[in-house]
């Protein structure tokens, strides 16, 4: 039977989510981080034969080592891609496939993962896209070429047709969400019930509202007494 393993690439915690900085304080981010890598985790378990999150961060490799996953650690200096390929490239005498999972989709659902991996019987290779044209989600051979970056999405579906491989596209708003705006954190708040990443914006006391300026939700700290 061949084997999928999933693959988290996690940045350094001490950099997550700058863009998130006029919401959160650095350690809110790296806290939201902790918490939608554990969501990402708990839906990815017991779906594939094996969870491996690679990382540069002593820190990221030592929290999820308590989370009971196995850990990568990228050598030398290198971006996401080459992380990638290095982990991959370890990985593929143990396994045919790796559906790589960003650690920061914490709307993904167990059925996303269920369908995209039922696909793989027919496919050889299934994206799923972020709203910005990026990939949330990719389930291919351990011989592809990851191309993740500014409209990796397309990259990934370009890289299919040249390596003659048949592709398939899996799109799902949950799964197209990645967390990168104050809007993202709306969508958590109102999309995100049960998980860590929703349980621990309420806990910073953040509230979301419709907005009917340039962006549709607008996200505050609730006042204190």
């Amino acid at each position: 039977m061949e084997k999928t393993f999933a693959v988290i690439p996690v940045s350094k915690f001490t950099d997550a989510k700058t863009r998130l900085s006029p919401k959160l304080t650095p350690l809110e981010r790296e806290n939201l981080l902790k918490s939608m890598l554990k969501d990402v985790i708990g839906v990815l378990s017991g779906l594939v034969d094996n969870i491996i999150v690679i990382s540069s961060d002593d820190d990221v490799l030592n929290f999820v080592k308590k989370l009971g996953v196995e850990t990568f650690k990228e050598k030398g200096v290198t971006d996401l891609n080459g992380a990638l390929t290095q982990a991959i490239q370890h990985y593929s005498n143990f396994c045919c496939n790796v559906f790589i999972v960003p650690s920061d989709v914490p709307l993904i659902k167990k059925d996303h993962v269920k369908e995209i991996l039922n696909r793989s019987q027919e496919f050889d290779v299934v994206i799923a896209p972020s709203k910005g044209g990026g990939t949330n989600a990719l389930l291919c051979p351990t011989s592809f070429c990851v191309k993740f970056g500014d409209y990796s999405f397309f990259e990934h579906i370009d890289e299919a047709k040249l390596r003659g491989l048949s592709h398939s596209i899996y799109d799902s708003f949950y799964l197209s969400l990645d967390v990168n705006t104050a809007e993202d954190l709306g969508e958590i708040m109102l999309h995100g019930k049960g998980t860590e990443a929703r349980d621990y914006l309420k806990k910073v006391q953040l509230k979301v509202k419709s907005n009917h300026g340039s962006e549709r939700l607008d996200v505050s700290r609730e006042a204190t007494i």
